[in-house]
């Protein structure tokens, strides 16, 4: 599967999660998984999520 990457800031982040918290939770909740996990690594790591493939 193809990947892009995007920047948003943190509150516009938690806007898509938010959104996302809209939809029927087993068609989002990789996705919003996918997310969680991306800005953890980038916060609390300093930098790029391990593992992003690519």
């Amino acid at each position: 599967m193809q990947e892009i990457t995007l920047t948003v800031t943190i509150e516009e982040a938690n806007l898509i999660l938010e959104a996302l918290g809209d939809r029927p939770f087993k068609t989002v909740f990789s996705l919003i998984g996918k997310i969680q996990a991306q800005a953890a690594g980038q916060l609390n790591g300093g930098g790029k999520e391990e593992g992003g493939g690519g």
